[in-house]
């Protein structure tokens, strides 16, 4: 593990919840001092406290172990402020309606910027009947191709998980489409709004 929890992660998260450190100790059925030794650098929580550690100061193991206290500002689920998160090991694709900390793999996954597409990642879009019919013209090898497309609307997300040596293409019923997203293995991904 390249990361722990660090005493001045400890102290800050502490003093945001306005406890003492007796108080914490309390909580987590340890002494005092060792809350003491924490914070000042001369021990390290046992990796058995760090669950309850982490439940007393009313955040995540995995937000205690980052040092960041993530909280999402999209309370009201706005589907149009949604993140995307794409684990480099396995490919597995997360959409979360706002921001999170996510892991996968062992990995804490960084949420994807969108960028305006380039002529290489040009993302086209044509209605058919009552749908978008979305391709791009992109190499589909299995070393460089787009993962997911996807479209955005106000009330949810329709995503649509590509693979290698198929075609980059995908159908999606246009009502109340918004955005649509592509992601390249390479390059990141992409946006255009509707």
């Amino acid at each position: 593990m390249n990361k722990y929890v660090t005493g001045a992660v400890i102290r800050r998260l502490r003093e945001s919840r306005k406890m003492t450190q007796e108080e914490l100790a309390e909580k987590i059925f340890v002494g005092g001092k060792a809350v003491s030794k924490w914070e000042t650098g001369q021990g390290f929580p046992d990796v058995s406290l760090l669950e309850p550690l982490a439940s007393a100061l009313g955040i995540s193991v995995i937000e205690l172990l980052s040092g960041e206290d993530i909280r999402n500002a999209n309370r009201s689920a706005n589907m149009l402020k949604s993140r995307f998160y794409v684990c480099p090991v396995c490919g597995n694709v997360i959409q979360a309606s706002g921001e999170a900390l996510l892991s996968c793999c062992g990995i804490t996954l960084p949420p994807l910027e969108p960028e305006e597409p380039d002529s290489e990642h040009f993302i086209r879009a044509e209605i058919v009947e009552d749908e978008y019919y979305v391709t791009l013209e992109h190499p589909m090898t299995k070393e460089h191709y787009i993962s997911f497309i996807a479209a955005l609307s106000d009330q949810g997300i329709q995503l649509v998980k590509l693979y290698p040596e198929g075609p980059a293409e995908a159908r999606f019923k246009a009502s109340r489409v918004q955005r649509l997203y592509a992601y390249c293995n390479r390059h990141g991904l992409y946006q255009i709004k509707i």
